[in-house]
């Protein structure tokens, strides 16, 4: 098979789980905001990104032990058992915890396939374009599904019931088929471990990601319910189309910020205010909502393409279905610390102004990170640039001091 037609079968794997997996985690958010309040939404989340943040290291002993094909269906298998009995849990009334636990355990297997699926399409065609619009399709497939949750007839108290339910949860499961059966062309073979210079490994640069996504992805993140709290649930569909439709535009203004040589240090936290400023003006009118999932779909599709392209590109001493997962990680690790506080902090103060403080730091940053690439500009103007290695270097120290669904 060609390389452009394996793409194409991964891509159309991956639109087939991800509008299931959206479908049946928007049903599943609007139901445990239903029976247990946001302040339960944000801990389901909180244990979704922390799944997300252990997946990394499982990742690394997996693709060691495992190839692409038997990683694949492997994570697969258990990542539809999984999906199902989180729903079957929430849905007989189990703790919330322990719901939460089941949650935990599904992110750490499904972005450890996720992670493969992305190593994959490395594979099958190593630009950075490639990988870009993989995570730009993924992204606004899964506001289609959003958009087709909240949109699904409801019964007494605005919940999905009956037979509907039963098969929201029965497709969120099988919707992992596709992904099983693609995985039988795999081309990447175990990882193993390799040497990489130290000034190779971007610590600094992961955790500047991980620092943005704290201060910008909350509200983004937390979208449904808090779309629905505002504004009805009706307006949970036009969010998600909202923020799909900003996801189209990252790549554009990632070619943008690529043709202007704009180091991370300074593009990364200009999008966390992309992020987080448009929820200023969300409570007020259905229109602020949309505007801020527009720009919140654009500059965190962008941030998180731009982030994985990176660590494509540097590699790891793992390999790069590793370095990927370790890249998601830092990013979860983030987003898990900011879904958990920003219901709290918003019940007290709204998310307006919780928004708004979220956006005055990063704004901080910026100024921070822009006088720090100034200072350095003028020292390499002084001694006489430098080649393409030093500006490397100066980048990373850039980034050092300041700056993290699926995609």
């Amino acid at each position: 098979m060609s390389p452009a037609g394996r793409l194409r079968r991964l891509v159309a794997a991956a639109l087939v789980d991800s509008f299931g997996l959206s479908l049946g985690w928007t049903v599943f958010s609007l139901q445990v905001v239903r029976t247990h309040g946001l302040a339960a939404l944000g801990m389901c989340g909180a244990a979704m990104l922390v799944g997300v943040a252990l997946s990394a290291p499982a990742t690394a002993r997996l693709s060691a032990w495992m190839d692409g094909r038997v990683l694949l269906r492997a994570t697969a298998a258990a990542e539809a058992v999984l999906r199902v009995a989180t729903f079957t849990l929430l849905l007989v009334g189990a703790p919330l915890w322990g719901v939460a636990v089941v949650v935990v355990a599904t992110n750490v297997v499904a972005w450890t396939g996720y992670a493969g699926m992305r190593a994959e399409v490395a594979a099958a065609d190593p630009r950075g374009a490639a990988m870009t619009w993989y995570m730009v399709a993924v992204a606004a497939i899964e506001a289609g599904g959003i958009a087709t949750a909240a949109l699904l007839p409801t019964g007494p108290g605005g919940a999905v019931h009956g037979g509907l339910l039963l098969g929201v949860v029965v497709f969120y499961g099988v919707c992992l088929l596709p992904t099983w059966y693609v995985a039988g062309d795999a081309r990447v073979g175990r990882q193993r471990r390799r040497r990489v210079a130290a000034q190779r490994r971007p610590i600094a640069l992961l955790a500047g990601g991980a620092l943005v996504m704290l201060l910008g992805s909350g509200p983004t993140l937390l979208a449904v319910g808090l779309a629905a709290e505002l504004h009805g649930t009706r307006w949970v569909a036009g969010s998600a189309l909202a923020f799909a439709l900003g996801s189209l535009l990252a790549p554009l203004l990632v070619a943008r910020c690529e043709r202007r040589a704009l180091p991370p240090a300074i593009t990364w936290p200009a999008w966390g205010v992309g992020m987080v400023a448009g929820w200023v003006m969300a409570p007020w009118h259905p229109a602020g909502l949309l505007a801020a999932q527009l720009l919140a779909g654009m500059c965190m599709s962008a941030l998180e393409g731009d982030m994985d392209a990176r660590m494509a590109a540097i590699g790891t001493d793992r390999g790069v279905t590793s370095g990927l997962a370790s890249a998601a990680a830092l990013r979860a690790f983030g987003s898990a610390a900011a879904v958990g506080l920003v219901p709290r902090v918003t019940a007290g103060m709204g998310v307006g102004w919780v928004s708004a403080a979220l956006a005055a730091m990063l704004d901080a940053t910026l100024i921070l990170t822009l006088a720090w690439d100034l200072r350095h500009a003028k020292e390499r103007a002084r001694y006489g640039g430098g080649a393409p290695a030093a500006r490397i270097r100066v980048v990373t120290a850039a980034a050092r001091p300041t700056l993290a669904g699926r995609g």
